[in-house]
Protein backbone atom coordinates (compact mmCIF):
# COMPACT_ATOMS: atom_id res chain seq x y z
CA UNK A 1 0.00 0.00 0.00
CA UNK A 2 0.68 3.48 -0.50
CA UNK A 3 1.06 5.53 3.06
CA UNK A 4 0.79 9.24 3.78
CA UNK A 5 2.05 9.64 7.14
CA UNK A 6 1.15 12.89 9.11
CA UNK A 7 3.07 13.23 11.84
CA UNK A 8 4.30 16.86 13.45
CA UNK A 9 5.47 15.62 16.35
CA UNK A 10 6.62 12.01 16.53
CA UNK A 11 9.03 12.38 13.79
CA UNK A 12 11.75 9.87 14.83
CA UNK A 13 9.38 7.06 15.77
CA UNK A 14 7.35 7.88 12.61
CA UNK A 15 10.41 6.78 10.82
CA UNK A 16 11.42 3.82 12.21
CA UNK A 17 7.84 2.65 12.01
CA UNK A 18 7.50 3.85 8.04
CA UNK A 19 10.91 1.69 7.47
CA UNK A 20 9.69 -1.54 9.12
CA UNK A 21 6.74 -0.85 6.90
CA UNK A 22 8.76 -0.56 3.61
CA UNK A 23 10.94 -3.70 4.12
CA UNK A 24 7.10 -5.42 4.57
CA UNK A 25 6.48 -4.12 1.02
CA UNK A 26 4.67 -0.82 1.28
CA UNK A 27 5.59 2.71 0.29
CA UNK A 28 5.30 5.57 2.23
CA UNK A 29 5.45 9.97 2.12
CA UNK A 30 6.18 11.69 5.32
CA UNK A 31 4.45 15.17 6.69
CA UNK A 32 6.26 16.44 9.72
CA UNK A 33 7.55 19.42 11.30
CA UNK A 34 10.93 20.09 13.26
CA UNK A 35 9.36 20.27 16.87
CA UNK A 36 10.34 16.55 17.91
CA UNK A 37 13.52 17.23 20.40
CA UNK A 38 15.88 15.14 18.41
CA UNK A 39 17.00 17.09 15.69
CA UNK A 40 17.08 15.15 12.79
CA UNK A 41 18.34 15.87 9.36
CA UNK A 42 15.38 15.82 6.50
CA UNK A 43 14.96 12.54 4.77
CA UNK A 44 13.98 12.05 0.84
CA UNK A 45 10.57 10.49 2.03
CA UNK A 46 10.04 13.71 4.06
CA UNK A 47 7.95 16.78 3.88
CA UNK A 48 8.96 19.32 7.00
CA UNK A 49 6.44 21.90 7.30
CA UNK A 50 6.80 24.79 9.73
CA UNK A 51 4.05 25.04 12.17
CA UNK A 52 3.09 28.14 12.52
CA UNK A 53 -0.07 28.81 12.34
CA UNK A 54 -0.83 32.07 12.15
CA UNK A 55 2.54 32.99 10.06
CA UNK A 56 0.73 33.50 6.56
CA UNK A 57 4.51 32.61 5.00
CA UNK A 58 4.20 29.32 5.78
CA UNK A 59 1.36 28.30 3.43
CA UNK A 60 2.72 28.58 -0.18
CA UNK A 61 4.83 25.30 1.19
CA UNK A 62 1.68 23.74 2.81
CA UNK A 63 -0.27 24.38 -0.49
CA UNK A 64 3.06 22.36 -2.09
CA UNK A 65 2.91 19.58 0.58
CA UNK A 66 -0.55 19.22 -0.16
CA UNK A 67 -0.75 19.08 -3.67
CA UNK A 68 2.61 16.34 -4.05
CA UNK A 69 0.31 14.54 -1.35
CA UNK A 70 -2.29 14.45 -3.54
CA UNK A 71 -0.51 12.99 -6.54
CA UNK A 72 1.02 10.37 -4.30
CA UNK A 73 -2.38 9.27 -4.57
CA UNK A 74 -2.68 6.86 -1.00
CA UNK A 75 -4.39 3.99 -0.22
CA UNK A 76 -4.37 5.01 3.54
CA UNK A 77 -3.48 8.53 5.43
CA UNK A 78 -2.48 8.29 9.18
CA UNK A 79 -2.39 10.78 11.16
CA UNK A 80 -0.77 11.02 14.31
CA UNK A 81 -1.36 13.88 17.03
CA UNK A 82 -2.00 16.44 13.49
CA UNK A 83 -4.02 18.89 15.02
CA UNK A 84 -3.10 21.99 13.16
CA UNK A 85 -6.09 22.44 10.87
CA UNK A 86 -4.25 23.32 7.32
CA UNK A 87 -3.48 19.70 7.34
CA UNK A 88 -6.80 18.24 7.60
CA UNK A 89 -7.64 18.17 3.44
CA UNK A 90 -4.28 15.44 3.46
CA UNK A 91 -6.76 13.60 5.73
CA UNK A 92 -9.44 13.15 2.78
CA UNK A 93 -6.96 12.01 0.32
CA UNK A 94 -7.77 8.27 1.64
CA UNK A 95 -9.11 6.67 4.09
CA UNK A 96 -7.91 7.83 7.59
CA UNK A 97 -6.23 5.62 10.47
CA UNK A 98 -6.46 8.31 13.14
CA UNK A 99 -3.60 7.42 15.97
CA UNK A 100 -4.17 8.38 19.68
CA UNK A 101 -1.50 7.64 22.11
CA UNK A 102 -3.15 8.89 25.35
CA UNK A 103 -6.18 9.39 26.72
CA UNK A 104 -6.24 12.48 28.90
CA UNK A 105 -3.05 15.03 29.35
CA UNK A 106 -0.24 14.03 32.06
CA UNK A 107 -0.63 17.05 33.54
CA UNK A 108 -1.41 20.73 33.31
CA UNK A 109 1.72 21.50 31.27
CA UNK A 110 0.29 19.51 28.37
CA UNK A 111 -3.36 21.18 28.17
CA UNK A 112 -4.17 21.92 24.38
CA UNK A 113 -6.02 24.63 23.04
CA UNK A 114 -9.61 23.61 22.18
CA UNK A 115 -9.26 23.93 18.70
CA UNK A 116 -6.19 21.35 18.43
CA UNK A 117 -8.76 19.00 20.82
CA UNK A 118 -11.71 19.79 18.79
CA UNK A 119 -9.35 18.90 15.37
CA UNK A 120 -8.30 15.80 17.22
CA UNK A 121 -11.61 14.65 18.25
CA UNK A 122 -13.17 15.38 14.78
CA UNK A 123 -10.62 13.17 13.14
CA UNK A 124 -10.98 10.14 15.92
CA UNK A 125 -14.56 10.50 15.17
CA UNK A 126 -14.78 10.27 11.61
CA UNK A 127 -11.54 8.32 10.67
CA UNK A 128 -11.87 4.96 8.96
CA UNK A 129 -10.26 3.15 11.96
CA UNK A 130 -8.55 4.31 15.06
CA UNK A 131 -5.24 2.99 16.47
CA UNK A 132 -3.66 3.02 20.20
CA UNK A 133 -0.56 2.07 21.49
CA UNK A 134 -2.62 0.10 24.61
CA UNK A 135 -5.70 -1.94 24.94
CA UNK A 136 -5.87 0.57 28.25
CA UNK A 137 -6.26 3.47 25.75
CA UNK A 138 -8.57 1.60 23.69
CA UNK A 139 -10.93 0.55 25.95
CA UNK A 140 -11.05 4.57 27.35
CA UNK A 141 -11.54 5.58 23.49
CA UNK A 142 -13.69 3.10 22.66
CA UNK A 143 -16.26 4.17 25.22
CA UNK A 144 -15.79 8.09 24.74
CA UNK A 145 -16.14 7.84 20.98
CA UNK A 146 -18.62 4.71 20.66
CA UNK A 147 -16.60 3.16 17.99
CA UNK A 148 -13.95 -0.10 17.49
CA UNK A 149 -10.32 1.03 18.99
CA UNK A 150 -7.61 -0.72 17.23
CA UNK A 151 -4.44 -1.68 19.28
CA UNK A 152 -0.77 -1.76 17.55
CA UNK A 153 2.04 -2.28 19.77
CA UNK A 154 4.40 0.91 20.53
CA UNK A 155 7.58 0.21 19.42
CA UNK A 156 11.00 2.64 20.18
CA UNK A 157 11.77 5.40 18.21
CA UNK A 158 15.81 4.09 18.03
CA UNK A 159 16.58 2.11 15.36
CA UNK A 160 18.38 -1.26 16.25
CA UNK A 161 20.79 -0.28 13.94
CA UNK A 162 21.59 3.09 16.32
CA UNK A 163 22.14 1.19 19.66
CA UNK A 164 24.95 0.62 21.05
CA UNK A 165 26.01 -3.25 22.20
CA UNK A 166 22.75 -4.89 24.14
CA UNK A 167 22.34 -6.27 26.16
CA UNK A 168 25.19 -4.90 28.52
CA UNK A 169 26.83 -7.70 30.40
CA UNK A 170 27.23 -7.41 34.44
CA UNK A 171 30.60 -6.20 33.91
CA UNK A 172 29.68 -2.75 32.54
CA UNK A 173 26.70 -2.19 34.82
CA UNK A 174 26.10 0.64 37.10
CA UNK A 175 23.70 2.91 38.41
CA UNK A 176 19.85 3.43 37.86
CA UNK A 177 18.25 6.07 35.34
CA UNK A 178 15.18 7.99 35.33
CA UNK A 179 15.12 9.53 31.19
CA UNK A 180 12.59 11.60 30.38
CA UNK A 181 10.35 15.41 30.22
CA UNK A 182 10.75 15.47 34.15
CA UNK A 183 7.09 16.12 35.00
CA UNK A 184 5.09 15.72 38.31
CA UNK A 185 3.30 12.55 36.68
CA UNK A 186 6.93 10.99 36.41
CA UNK A 187 6.53 10.19 40.15
CA UNK A 188 9.69 11.81 40.69
CA UNK A 189 9.66 11.96 44.72
CA UNK A 190 8.41 8.58 45.47
CA UNK A 191 11.51 7.44 43.11
CA UNK A 192 14.16 9.41 45.54
CA UNK A 193 12.39 8.18 49.03
CA UNK A 194 12.74 4.70 47.64
CA UNK A 195 16.34 5.87 46.42
CA UNK A 196 17.30 6.92 49.95
CA UNK A 197 16.00 4.15 51.38
CA UNK A 198 17.90 1.61 49.03
CA UNK A 199 21.19 3.82 49.47
CA UNK A 200 21.72 3.31 53.60
CA UNK A 201 20.62 -0.76 52.92
CA UNK A 202 23.25 -3.51 52.56
CA UNK A 203 22.18 -4.23 49.11
CA UNK A 204 23.63 -0.66 47.94
CA UNK A 205 26.78 -0.74 45.91
CA UNK A 206 27.65 2.72 45.25
CA UNK A 207 25.45 3.19 42.52
CA UNK A 208 24.00 7.06 41.11
CA UNK A 209 20.40 7.74 40.03
CA UNK A 210 20.83 9.67 37.01
CA UNK A 211 17.57 11.77 36.47
CA UNK A 212 18.52 13.08 32.82
CA UNK A 213 16.21 15.59 31.24
CA UNK A 214 14.81 19.25 31.57
CA UNK A 215 11.11 19.50 32.47
CA UNK A 216 8.59 21.54 34.51
CA UNK A 217 9.57 20.34 38.03
CA UNK A 218 10.77 23.31 39.00
CA UNK A 219 13.29 21.66 41.69
CA UNK A 220 13.58 18.53 43.67
CA UNK A 221 15.26 17.68 47.10
CA UNK A 222 17.89 15.53 45.64
CA UNK A 223 19.39 12.37 48.77
CA UNK A 224 22.90 11.91 48.22
CA UNK A 225 24.24 9.77 44.98
CA UNK A 226 21.41 11.24 43.13
CA UNK A 227 22.51 13.46 39.86
CA UNK A 228 19.80 15.08 37.99
CA UNK A 229 21.34 16.83 34.55
CA UNK A 230 18.81 19.25 33.91
CA UNK A 231 19.57 19.40 29.92
CA UNK A 232 18.00 19.06 26.80
CA UNK A 233 19.61 15.64 25.42
CA UNK A 234 20.54 13.71 22.29
CA UNK A 235 19.69 10.07 22.03
CA UNK A 236 23.77 9.76 21.21
CA UNK A 237 24.55 11.27 24.57
CA UNK A 238 22.10 9.05 26.60
CA UNK A 239 21.69 5.93 25.13
CA UNK A 240 25.61 4.33 26.40
CA UNK A 241 24.34 5.60 29.51
CA UNK A 242 20.82 4.13 29.61
CA UNK A 243 22.23 0.74 27.94
CA UNK A 244 24.70 0.25 30.75
CA UNK A 245 22.22 0.79 33.87
CA UNK A 246 20.88 -1.67 36.17
CA UNK A 247 17.71 -0.22 35.80
CA UNK A 248 15.41 2.28 34.30
CA UNK A 249 12.39 4.07 36.22
CA UNK A 250 9.16 4.40 34.69
CA UNK A 251 7.35 4.25 37.83
CA UNK A 252 4.82 7.11 36.71
CA UNK A 253 1.66 8.25 38.74
CA UNK A 254 -0.47 8.26 35.53
CA UNK A 255 0.77 6.77 32.09
CA UNK A 256 -1.16 5.57 28.98
CA UNK A 257 1.89 4.27 27.27
CA UNK A 258 5.81 5.06 27.72
CA UNK A 259 8.49 5.13 25.11
CA UNK A 260 11.08 5.52 27.86
CA UNK A 261 9.51 1.46 28.97
CA UNK A 262 9.84 0.48 25.63
CA UNK A 263 13.45 1.74 24.50
CA UNK A 264 14.57 0.45 28.05
CA UNK A 265 13.26 -2.93 26.88
CA UNK A 266 14.86 -2.53 23.44
CA UNK A 267 18.13 -2.36 25.36
CA UNK A 268 18.38 -4.73 27.71
CA UNK A 269 17.60 -2.61 30.51
CA UNK A 270 15.53 -3.76 33.38
CA UNK A 271 12.31 -1.28 33.93
CA UNK A 272 10.52 -0.61 36.63
CA UNK A 273 6.97 0.28 35.93
CA UNK A 274 4.18 1.40 38.32
CA UNK A 275 0.32 -0.31 38.02
CA UNK A 276 -0.63 2.84 36.43
CA UNK A 277 -2.76 3.36 32.80
CA UNK A 278 -1.14 0.96 29.92
CA UNK A 279 2.10 0.30 31.70
CA UNK A 280 1.57 -3.25 32.81
CA UNK A 281 0.80 -3.98 29.60
CA UNK A 282 4.00 -3.52 28.27
CA UNK A 283 6.11 -4.71 31.25
CA UNK A 284 8.24 -7.84 30.71
CA UNK A 285 7.35 -10.81 33.04
CA UNK A 286 10.43 -10.70 35.69
CA UNK A 287 9.49 -7.40 36.81
CA UNK A 288 5.75 -7.08 37.86
CA UNK A 289 4.08 -3.63 38.07
CA UNK A 290 4.31 -1.51 41.15
CA UNK A 291 1.52 0.32 43.24
CA UNK A 292 2.81 4.04 42.65
CA UNK A 293 3.15 4.57 46.39
CA UNK A 294 4.75 1.50 47.01
CA UNK A 295 8.43 2.98 48.14
CA UNK A 296 8.94 -0.16 49.72
CA UNK A 297 8.05 -2.40 47.18
CA UNK A 298 10.12 0.27 44.92
CA UNK A 299 13.27 -0.25 47.58
CA UNK A 300 12.66 -3.85 47.24
CA UNK A 301 13.45 -4.31 43.93
CA UNK A 302 16.39 -1.21 43.55
CA UNK A 303 18.16 -3.61 46.24
CA UNK A 304 17.46 -6.74 44.02
CA UNK A 305 19.11 -5.08 40.96
CA UNK A 306 21.79 -3.61 42.67
CA UNK A 307 23.88 -7.44 42.54
CA UNK A 308 25.27 -6.79 38.60
CA UNK A 309 24.22 -10.27 37.84
CA UNK A 310 20.85 -9.68 38.18
CA UNK A 311 20.57 -6.86 36.56
CA UNK A 312 21.93 -8.45 33.40
CA UNK A 313 19.92 -11.68 33.18
CA UNK A 314 16.63 -9.12 34.06
CA UNK A 315 18.10 -6.80 31.70
CA UNK A 316 18.70 -9.99 28.84
CA UNK A 317 15.10 -10.84 29.80
CA UNK A 318 13.24 -7.24 29.30
CA UNK A 319 14.93 -7.45 25.53
CA UNK A 320 13.90 -10.51 24.78
CA UNK A 321 10.39 -9.43 25.74
CA UNK A 322 10.69 -5.93 23.63
CA UNK A 323 11.76 -8.42 20.25
CA UNK A 324 8.69 -10.55 20.87
CA UNK A 325 5.97 -8.36 21.57
CA UNK A 326 7.35 -4.69 20.44
CA UNK A 327 9.84 -4.75 17.76
CA UNK A 328 9.11 -2.57 14.57
CA UNK A 329 8.76 -5.52 12.73
CA UNK A 330 5.90 -6.48 15.23
CA UNK A 331 4.33 -3.25 14.78
CA UNK A 332 4.47 -3.31 10.80
CA UNK A 333 2.82 -6.23 11.22
CA UNK A 334 -0.22 -4.60 13.06
CA UNK A 335 -0.22 -1.29 11.19
CA UNK A 336 -0.81 -3.43 7.97
CA UNK A 337 -3.93 -5.40 9.48
CA UNK A 338 -5.26 -2.10 9.92
CA UNK A 339 -4.59 -0.86 6.61
CA UNK A 340 -5.71 -4.07 4.44
CA UNK A 341 -9.08 -3.90 7.08
CA UNK A 342 -9.98 -0.36 5.81
CA UNK A 343 -8.49 -1.06 2.40
CA UNK A 344 -11.14 -3.67 1.76
CA UNK A 345 -13.70 -1.47 3.47
CA UNK A 346 -13.31 1.61 1.02
CA UNK A 347 -13.22 -1.17 -1.95
CA UNK A 348 -9.51 0.25 -2.41
CA UNK A 349 -6.20 -0.54 -1.53
CA UNK A 350 -2.72 -1.40 -3.78
CA UNK A 351 -0.76 -4.66 -2.39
Amino acid sequence: MRILWLSPWLRTLTRVQVDALRAAGHEALVVTTDQHYEKVTARPDERVLDPAIKDPRTLPALARVTAEAGRFAPDVVVSELMHDPRWLPMTRLAPLVQVVHDDRPHGADEERPWYRDAVLDLQTRTAAAVVAPSTHVAAVLSARFGRRVDVVPLTSDVPEADLPPVPAPASQRRDVVLLGRISPYKNVEVALRAWAAHTVSPAYQGDRLLVLGDGPLERLDLPEHVEWRREPFAYADVLPVLARAKASLAHYRLATQSGVQVLSMQLGVPTIVSDSGGLPEFAAPDLPPLRVDDVEGLTAVLDKLADPSTAAAVGASAREHYERHFSAERAAAGWGEVFARVGRRSGGGRA
